[in-house]
């Protein structure tokens, strides 16, 4: 997930247009019920009620509540009004908040201070879990001042090695999310390593079948085109010096990694190496899930929690 860093709201504010864009989006739209599950590090709590205090979250939070109190007193911040489910550890505040979101107390989550390997278990149990109709699947958003316009980043999070059809439903969650928070003309690249069919490099065999699967509308509402290297997927330079003609590359909003690893790694240089702001999401939930790292910045979760908002009215919508 994204890296420590030293940014405050104010400076990403100053720095990242997009992430301004995404609150503006928010703005008069009610406050989302959010189960934020174990905020018990000093960056959680701060991030969720930095979201509240951007009108577009109310709290709701899950963990020892002696602990969460304590945090808030030592960060000279209030609770007043918000709500705390007391829970001894973060396995039980993420089956506390999952129950709440069964119900329809909270409309979204927000992980805090907790490995995103325990959430999930949670969140993907068959019998007692959030699974929505479809594929559960995991999205970044960057923006980093180095770019024109936002990245999505999928999937760097769940799915360890997408074949075929897992990689069908991430492109088609990471356009909806895209739609969701603005992007209006959506270009999709399958990366590989290369830009040519290699049998023993099955990363391009997905992307060329996955570009054919989008031309005959199994993949909507963005054009699609693999395999594509990062270098020409991102650069109209390099896409010419290369002579690829395509309505994506070198103008690629969304960047499908061939596996988890890759888009790890790619989301973590674009934080770390281009100043970027790596808002995450599960996608595909019965709830919109910002699925933040524990190292993330508050900068970072407030951008998730507006993400979350905007995918709640966009499913309200549909």
């Amino acid at each position: 997930m994204s890296l420590p860093s030293t940014d405050t709201i104010a400076d990403a504010d100053l720095r990242h247009p997009r992430f301004r864009f995404l609150l503006s989006r928010c703005r008069n739209r009610p406050k989302l019920p959010m189960g934020v599950v174990h905020p018990c590090s000093a960056v959680s709590l701060e991030g969720a009620l930095d979201a509240a205090s951007h009108g577009l979250i109310e709290p709701w939070l899950f963990g020892p509540e002696t602990h969460i109190r304590r945090l808030a007193d030592t960060l000279g911040r209030g609770l007043e009004g918000v709500i705390i489910h007391d829970a001894p550890d973060a396995h039980t505040a993420a089956q506390f908040a999952v129950m709440a979101g069964r119900r329809g107390d909270v409309a979204a989550l927000m992980k805090g201070d907790m490995h995103t390997s325990d959430l999930l278990h949670v969140l993907l149990d068959r019998d007692t879990g959030l699974r929505g109709p479809g594929r559960m699947t995991h999205a970044f958003a960057i923006d980093t001042p180095a770019y024109a316009h936002p990245l999505i980043v999928s999937d760097a999070a769940i799915h360890i090695r997408p074949n075929l059809d897992e990689k069908r439903d991430i492109c088609q969650n990471a356009i909806d999310l895209a739609k969701a928070i603005g992007i209006e003309r959506r270009h999709v690249a399958i990366l590989a390593a290369v830009e040519t069919l290699h049998e023993d490099m099955p990363a391009t065999l997905h992307a060329a079948a996955l570009s054919k699967m989008a031309a005959r509308g199994q993949i909507a509402d963005a054009d699609v085109d693999g395999p594509l290297a990062l270098d020409n997927a991102l650069s109209p330079a390099a896409a010419r010096l290369k002579h690829i003609d395509s309505h994506v590359a070198g103008r690629a909003n969304i960047l499908i990694a061939p596996d988890l690893e890759s888009g790890n790694l790619l989301t973590k240089a674009l934080v770390l190496l281009a100043d970027g702001i790596a808002a995450g999401m599960v996608l595909g939930a019965a709830l919109p899930v910002a699925l933040t790292s524990r190292s993330d910045t508050s900068a970072a979760r407030v951008a998730s929690a507006a993400m979350a908002v905007l995918l709640a009215a966009q499913e309200r919508a549909a």
